[in-house]
This record gives structure tokens, C-alpha cells and sequence, in this order.
């Protein structure tokens, strides 16, 4: 149900009617399972059609208890809370018949009924990636996970992730930070409900710039069992899934388990053979997802499906990895992108025309190892640096500002 403050996007894809939204929302929120509601809808047509019928017609394809708890009635007093939140700015709840419904989870097997949206549903149909891991990552992961962001937000992939600690958290942070960043967060609660806690500024400005959304009803607690169902939604909107650190049990592997279901790309960043978080991604490789060492590593993937969707990055090699090693041509060398940390620019500057591995880096710049690591990977992802065969890196831009 768009409000007034819907993009122009949003707007194209006009909203139901509110007496058809209120019978869309009377449907989806009787105690029938989501199997059945679909089953009545193949049947019948839309909600208001299926309630049109006797008892007897949708006892007949749902049996009979299901047909009783269908026509008893959903709740009325969170039937006019629903609509009343859906009349809030930036709020809206999207139906089946909706033409704002985003394209992508038609595509999947079992899409909601109804979407709660909290901020712009014109995001929901652009070319994304979903950036998922672990609740408990670690300081490496947290900054692969907002670097690789970063770059590909800025590129033109919205990122979609699920509000969670650890890697879902510094995916839409590094999302945010791009020019124009653009992300989604999809989440196993009712909107009208921050979970984790810890994360409610996050939420406001993903809300703000981007998108929050949930098939749950407004009020629903974060219950244990709606986490891996909401983990099908993140990887349908999505091109892909990148997941960026995963334990064997880790509910990421329930989200690259749906996005290969859905004939979705699994990415896997690989790592320490002695790290529990990082058997997971290496359980993906193994089983086919294509294991990525930078941004360019999923463009080349994802380039292949949208064609000239994604514009090519101006002044990219298609993989920084490959540059130079001795014996090779210099590549040319650019201006430096302005947004660069001063201790990015520190690093850079010691680095040098010749490189340096990361122990002498670390005594030249009197950086910490651990924080070398997280600006030198971002660096990559920009193209800046490229890491050499032997373990060291190199700089592949002189030094200077645009």
C-alpha cells in the first residue's frame, strides 16, 4: 500500500486498493499454512474471491479443518493495525497482485503472500547480492565483509543481507558508506520490532536510504524458526550470495542451500584450514560455489547473467590479483579515489614503487599486522594495490587525490 512518500518507481507499481489490501491481509493472516493459502489461490483467485466461496468449495481443496479456520477469521485487531502501520510514511505492505511485488521472489517457489516494506520497495527489484556469515565473526571477516560491500555497492549491486551481528552487520555498513549505497535488510521479526537491539541505529538509517522488509506479521517476536525462513528471501532477491564466513552449522549455509534451489550463484571466500568459521565456505567450494579472492571475482560471475546491466568499472583490471609480477608491464597508473583513510594513504605512500611484504609494511607505516590486513584488502577492492605472488603487495596508482 504506497504512501505519499514512494519514489517515483514505487508509485509506477500502483498499490491495491485498501478494501482488496484488507482482504489480502485477512487471507494471509489466518492460522492456514502458507501451502494451503497458495493452493485456495490457484484454485479460487484472489482473497477476495476465495472468501466469496462456500465452505463446502474450499473444504474441497484445503479439507475441512483448514476451510473452518479460514472462515472463522484472522484477528481484527492486528487486521487494523497492519493498515494503519501501512498508512505511516515510508511504510507499505505489498500483495501478490501488487505490481511493485518484487520480480525476483516470484521466482522462487514459495513467495510471501504479503511483504512488510519499511522504506523504498523500488530497491526490491534491482540488480543485488546477498552478503551473508557469521553472527560471531571475526575482525577479518567483518572487514572482508564490508569491503567486498563497499565495492560492490558502488558498482551498482544493491546489498542484501539480514540485520544480524557479525558479517550481516558490516555488509550493510559497508553498503551504507558507498556513494548513493543502497541496501536491504531482511529480517525474521515483525517491522514494528528492532532485533538485535544492538542494531537499531542501523535499522533507522537502512530504513532511511534503503529498505527493511518481513513476511512476519507486525508484533512477531524473533522466534528461532522464522530465522531460516527468512533466509530463502534473502537469497531470492538476490543475483547471488557471497558468503563471507560460515561455521558447518552456520544458517548461512541455509541461505546458499536456498540460492542454489533457486538457481542463484553461491560465492565462498575461503580461509585458515584451522578456523571453524571458515569450514562452512570451504563445505561450499567443495560442493561447487565459486570461491572469490576479490569484488572482480564476482563481477566476472554476475556480468555474464545481466549482460550490460552493470556498467563496467572505468579503470579496473579484471582482476587485480593478476597484475604484475617481475618481467610484466607496469599497468597505468590513476588518480587516487578521494574518500581514502588517512592511514590507507600512509600505507600507500610506504609501499613504494617496489612493494613490500606485510612484515616490513607493518615496521615502515607502525600499523598493527591485523589492521594492515583490513586496509590493504579494501585497497584491493579498489584496485589501488594488487598482492603479489610471493605474499607481498604492490601499488598499481601513484599517490595523489581526485
Amino acid at each position: 500500500m504506497a504512501t505519499p512518500s514512494a519514489t517515483p518507481e514505487a508509485q509506477a507499481g500502483a498499490a491495491v486498493p485498501e478494501e482488496e489490501l484488507a482482504a489480502w491481509l485477512r487471507f494471509a493472516l489466518s492460522p492456514v499454512s502458507p501451502k494451503l493459502q497458495r493452493s485456495l489461490l490457484a484454485a479460487f483467485g484472489l482473497p477476495e474471491q476465495v472468501f466469496a466461496q462456500s465452505r463446502t468449495n474450499i473444504a474441497s481443496v484445503v479439507g475441512a479443518d483448514a476451510a473452518n479456520a479460514l472462515l472463522a477469521g484472522s484477528n481484527p485487531a492486528a487486521l487494523e493495525t497492519a493498515l494503519a502501520w501501512a498508512g505511516e510514511t515510508g511504510n507499505h505492505i505489498l500483495t501478490l497482485a501488487d505490481t511493485a511485488y518484487p520480480r525476483p521472489l516470484l521466482e522462487i517457489a514459495d513467495p510471501p503472500l504479503v511483504l512488510y516494506v519499511k522504506g523504498d520497495p523500488a530497491l526490491l527489484g534491482l540488480p543485488a547480492l546477498a552478503i551473508v556469515g557469521s553472527r560471531t565473526a571475526s575482525t577479518q571477516g567483518e572487514a572482508n565483509a564490508e569491503a567486498f560491500a563497499h565495492s560492490l555497492n558502488a558498482a551498482g549491486l544493491t546489498i542484501v543481507s539480514g540485520l544480524a551481528l557479525g558479517i550481516d552487520t558490516a555488509a550493510h555498513r559497508g553498503a551504507l558508506v558507498a556513494e548513493g549505497g543502497r541496501t536491504v535488510a531482511v529480517v525474521g521479526t515483525g517491522l514494528d520490532r528492532i532485533y538485535p537491539a544492538r542494531n537499531a541505529d542501523l535499522a533507522r538509517e537502512i530504513a532511511a536510504r534503503g529498505a527493511i522488509i518481513s513476511e512476519f506479521p507486525l508484533g512477531t517476536p524473533p522466534l528461532p524458526h522464522n530465522f531460516p525462513r527468512r533466509n530463502r528471501l534473502i537469497a531470492g532477491l538476490a543475483l547471488g550470495v557471497l558468503v563471507v564466513e560460515a561455521a558447518l552449522n552456520s544458517g548461512s549455509l541455509i541461505t546458499a542451500r536456498a540460492a542454489a534451489e533457486a538457481g542463484r550463484e553461491v560465492f565462498a571466500i575461503p580461509g585458515s584450514i584451522h578456523s571453524p568459521l571458515t569450514r562452512g565456505c570451504h563445505l561450499l567450494i567443495r560442493q561447487g560455489a565459486k570461491l572469490v579472492e576479490s569484488a572482480e571475482d564476482v563481477f566476472e560471475e554476475l556480468r555474464a547473467r545481466l549482460g550490460n546491466e552493470l556498467p563496467p568499472r572505468p579503470g579496473r583490471a579484471k582482476n587485480p590479483r593478476s597484475r604484475r609480477t617481475s618481467g610484466e608491464s607496469r599497468p597505468e597508473y590513476g588518480r587516487m579515489p578521494a574518500n581514502l583513510a588517512p592511514e590507507a594513504v600512509h600505507v600507500l605512500e610506504a609501499l613504494g614503487d617496489a612493494g613490500r611484504d606485510i612484515d616490513s609494511l607493518a615496521l615502515a607505516t607502525g600499523i598493527a599486522v591485523e589492521a594492515l590486513h583490513v586496509h590493504l584488502l579494501a585497497l584491493e577492492l579498489e584496485g589501488i594495490v594488487a598482492r603479489q605472488s610471493g605474499g607481498g603487495f604492490l601499488r598499481l596508482h601513484r599517490p595523489g587525490r581526485s
